[in-house]
This record gives structure tokens, sequence and C-alpha cells, in this order.
């Protein structure tokens, strides 16, 4: 058999259907691989970044594994950002790259090329995969294969890369005499380490915690969806009757119409979700790794009054930026199904006074960026109004800059409804190619929700859309800026915005260019568009033109502790509403 049919085989029977791939010399036999078959898709997209991002987005919603293809040399780079942010946000995938034919490839030669395109892609992803591997003996395809997909889904999800050169990909193996990595030492070694840290004392302590608070809080990560525990999660709550937030990861883990579901927390979480949880006397942590983003440059502050329970896969994670009363080094689902297994009916803690106190905040502080003028659009309310309307779209993908904390605080999704953002990376021009994969995935309609700035990052993949008639809608908020980075300049570099504010090109020709109908909205009397752009077959665009001047609020600032956002309330009306002690504030830097 030949070596590049046996890797195809593997990934299918990984229950992968479409391969990304953007093609090139080196991985020629891969891809004729897949051509032969029916039953597995080349998806060509236009550029390499592109299939890694999609890829990743594909994994996130198939729940198995993403599959992406890259040529040696610029083909295996231009791969990284995507690699990378599969790494930072746990996403299982597998890259492989093509490479140069061992007898051209300079191993610990002291040169620096010796084939063309010849790049030592395995030492340069290793920091950002959780394995990488250049295969140089045939006989040891099935042993790699097995042990990067396993490493790949299992313990705390993530990349690996697997280099192969052309010589191998044409090799002829046997099947039936390879050796597997299943019934290695490793594989033993690997299973032996006990990732779940979970005894009978440590659940009766979580349950007598949660008898005992009267403020109690969920905070949701990532970790929930990684570790397929939505419904332990939901079962969870209706047990227990606790309010919940999210992290921007977790945004998707919960019905934003159920009625515990709190909001966003963070640098730009919604206000009244911050508050929240400044004010809980206990804060419960599913699979987040409280990075600053939610923790705020004075993690010594979050959640001060609370004792904290956080539960992750990720021993390393563990009182690492926060610390925290109780850590649980478990998968978030195993752990949910011990905690459902041991509540009764003696957990009858009265919270309703904590309850009405949230819902008092959330009337009093709703989400913002500006009050209107005549029919200005606010941001806030249009996603509101946009997500309201868009119940059939399977997922939202979101790209990287103020319209992505608009509709992170705004955009209600409901129960089936999946929002894709690119968390740690937080990578300009992911949301386009991450629909590609959403829409593959899922065979459902995909909300694409850009800047100006972002959707020209990976723009070439409106061909990609255009050509395969993916039925992917996209929204284009335009405010002529980077305007997440502008209004960082505003506050700190005294307004000076270098490189931020630029004159766009016509996204109308641009997408008419593809063939892709596009429609404008410039004021609160053109909602009614929306449901025109809603209505097209195929892919649409709607662009939404912004006052360039238009800010994220409310936003956390630098050494404040995570309720005291600008725009700050008088200091008076804080403390009223806080039921624990202010902290002391500190001087903010320039």
């Amino acid at each position: 058999m030949k070596l590049s049919d046996y890797v195809v085989d593997f990934i299918h029977k990984e229950g992968v259907s479409h391969v990304f791939e953007f093609i090139g010399g080196a991985i020629v036999h891969l891809l004729d691989s897949i051509y032969i078959r029916t039953d597995i898709e080349c998806v060509s997209v236009r550029h390499e970044q592109a299939g890694a991002f999609a890829a990743e987005a594909y994994a996130r919603m198939n729940g198995r594994l993403g599959v992406a293809m890259a040529t040696s040399g610029p083909g295996a780079l231009n791969l990284l950002t995507g690699i990378g942010s599969c790494y930072f946000d746990s996403v299982p995938c597998l890259f492989i790259t093509g490479q140069v034919n061992t007898y051209e490839y300079k191993f610990d030669r002291p040169i620096r090329q010796i084939g063309f395109q010849e790049t030592d892609i395995v030492s340069v992803a290793q920091s950002l995969t959780k394995y990488a591997e250049l295969i140089t003996d045939p006989t040891k395809i099935r042993y790699h294969l097995e042990k990067a997909t396993f490493l790949a889904k299992n313990g705390r999800p993530g990349p690996v890369l697997l280099d192969i050169p052309m010589d191998i990909q044409r090799a002829q193996i046997e099947p039936n005499e390879l050796e597997s990595f299943y019934d290695s030492q490793e594989y033993r070694d690997l299973i032996s380490t006990n990732t779940n840290v979970i005894n009978n004392g440590t659940i009766e302590n979580v349950v007598t915690l949660l008898k005992e608070s009267k403020r109690p809080l969920v905070l949701v990560g990532g970790g929930v969806r990684l570790s397929n525990a939505v419904e332990e999660l939901e079962e969870f709550l209706e047990k227990t009757g606790i309010p919940v937030v999210s992290s921007l990861m977790g945004l998707d883990v919960i019905s934003h119409y159920n009625s515990q579901y709190v909001g966003l927390i963070g640098s730009y979480g919604n206000r009244y979700s911050n508050l929240t949880l400044a004010n809980c006397d206990l804060l419960v942590i599913l699979g987040s790794r409280l990075d600053s983003r939610q923790t705020g440059t004075r993690p010594d502050t979050f959640a001060r009054a609370a004792k904290k329970v956080h539960v992750d896969i990720d021993p390393l994670e563990l009182n690492s930026k926060v610390k925290v009363d109780v850590t649980i080094r478990a998968n978030i689902k195993d752990f949910l199904s011990s905690v459902n297994q041991s509540i009764d009916n003696s957990l009858n803690t009265d919270i309703n006074e904590w309850k009405a106190k949230i819902e008092s905040l959330k009337d009093k502080y709703p989400t913002y960026s500006f009050k209107p003028t005549e029919n200005e659009i606010e941001p806030n309310r249009f996603m509101e109004v946009l997500s309201m309307k868009s119940g059939e779209f399977g997922s939202i993908c979101l790209d990287v800059g103020q319209h992505q904390m608009w509709a992170s605080q705004s955009f209600k999704l409901s129960k089936s409804q999946r929002l894709l953002n690119s968390g740690g990376m937080g990578a300009m021009g992911f949301a386009l190619p991450a629909a590609i994969g959403a829409s593959l995935a899922t065979k459902k309609e995909t909300l694409v929700i850009a800047g100006d700035g972002g959707i020209q990052l990976n723009i070439q993949e409106l061909d990609t859309i255009s050509r395969l008639q993916l039925h992917i809608k996209i929204v284009v908020i335009n405010n002529n800026s980077l305007g997440m980075v502008r209004q960082f300049q505003d506050l700190y570099m005294d307004g000076r915005q270098q490189s931020t504010v630029n004159k766009n090109p016509s996204f109308k020709e641009i997408f008419k260019a593809y063939n892709i109908p596009v429609i404008q909205l410039r004021s609160l009397n053109d909602l009614e568009f929306i449901d025109d752009f809603l209505s097209v077959k195929g892919p649409a665009l709607l662009e939404v033109i912004l006052e360039r001047n238009t800010e994220v609020h409310p936003k956390l600032v630098v050494n404040r502790p995570v309720e005291d956002m600008f725009p700050y309330l008088d200091r008076q009306e804080l403390k009223d509403i806080m039921l624990i002690d202010l902290v002391e504030e500190m001087e903010i830097p320039k």
C-alpha cells in the first residue's frame, strides 16, 4: 500500500470528511490519495493560514479532529498562526506538512538548506504543538499517526504536526505489519497517569461550600465545551439554581435566554457581570484559565471575597494566576457528573436575595457603547437585533477587534448555537476561514461578524466561499479604523493614532467581484435591511457603517479591579452597590 493512501485512510477513520489545504509540490502525493476517494474531500483554500483556521473551526464544531495540509517551506510556515490558535484554545487538530526528500534534507549538517523550500518546520512548531515529528521511517507511520491523534484529543487537547518527506509519502508499506502506538510502553505510561483527581472528600467539600454559600456563582470557560460537559452543566445549574457568568471562550455553553445566565466577565465584560463576580461569596470556576483578559491586571482583587473552587484538566493552570481555595485537576464532565450525583434535596440554600441583586444590576447598568442620538447605530443594540433575527445560524464566527466585544457583550445565543472566537491567539483574519470549516462540519448556515480591518486579512477566502456556494452570511462593522487599537491609543497615547486610521477600499466592489451581493446599513432606519440580507440565497455581505470614533464600553482599565470599569461610576454609587469593601484606589499609569 502506498504510504500516502494509508495516511488518508487513517484520517477518514478518525471521522474526518474534509481536509483543508493549499496545494504545493511537497504534498501532491497526499492530495492525490484524497482525489481517488469519494468519502473524504479536499477543501482548497487560498492561503494556508485560512486552512488552519478552517480546520480549527471544523474540529470545534464536529467535536473530533480537524486536519489541514500544506507544502514545505512557506506553506508550512503559513500554518503557524492557526496552529498557535489551536494550541492556546486547546483544539485537537492534525497538521500534516510535506517535506523535501530525506536524501535532500540537511538533518544535522551545519548549512542552511539543501532542498528547494526545505524548512525545519518541526523545530519551529514544537513550542506551539503537543507533538511534532519528522517522519523518516515509513514503517513508523502508524505509530506516529496514532500517537499524534491520541495526544491531540486526550488530556488538555491541542494541535499536533507530522512532517512527511516526499520519498516517505510515496513509499510502499505493508499495513498489517506496522507497529502500533497503542501496543507500546509509551502509551501504557501515558494512560497510567491519572488526570482526574476526584475523590469523595473533594466532592463533599464542594457540596458543603455550595450549601453554606449565600452568593454563589459559576464561571464557565471553554473547557466545558472541550470536555463535552454541556448536559452535565445544565443538570448542575438546574439542581442548584446558581447564576452563571462566562469567559470569552465559554460564551456558548449555555443559552443566553436561560434566566440563570448573567453575562460576560472580564476586560470588556458586561458591567453587571463584573459586579456580580466581584460580590459573590463562592466562585466555582469550570475550565477557565483565568487569564488577564478575565481578571484584569489586579488578579489579587479578583472575586476577593469569595471562596474559589477551580476545576481544570491542566494542573499547570491551577493556582497559576489567581490563588484559590480548592483546586481540582479533572475533566469537567467527570467533575460535574460526580457533583450532580452528590447533590440531593438537602441543597436548599436560599439565594433569592442574591438573584434579585443580580437582576437589579442588570436593569441598572445595561450595556451601551454610547447613548445614540437620532438614528445613529449603537453597536450593542445592533448586535441584539441581529441575534434576534439569526436563529437559523448554527454557528457565529467572530473576528478580532471592537466588533468581537460588541457581539460578545450583546449577541444573544440560543441553546443550539455556537460562538467561535479566537481567544488566546486573538488573530485578526480568523472569522472568514473559520466559517468555512464550521459550515462544512455542520452543513448549517453560518454567520461571520468581522471588522473592516480583520475582514481584509483573509479576504481571499471569499473565493472559497463563492466557489463552493457555502451558506455563509458576512457582517462587516466598518468604522474605517482598527478601532480596538485606536481606542487604546486615545486612552494611553494622548490620541496619537499611528497606523490605525485608514480609508478602506470599497467592500461593495470587492464582494461584487466574487459575485457576492452587498447590502449597506447606515442608520437605525435601515434595520429592515437585515431581513433582506438574511433572505439572500447563498453568501451575502451586510456592511454596517459606524462613526470612526465609536468605542467599546464598558472597559476595564489597567490597575482597576473588575468591578471598577470605565466610564467610572461615582465612587459613592459604586460603594453603595457593592456588598463588600472597595479596594484601595491606585494611580493609573500613562
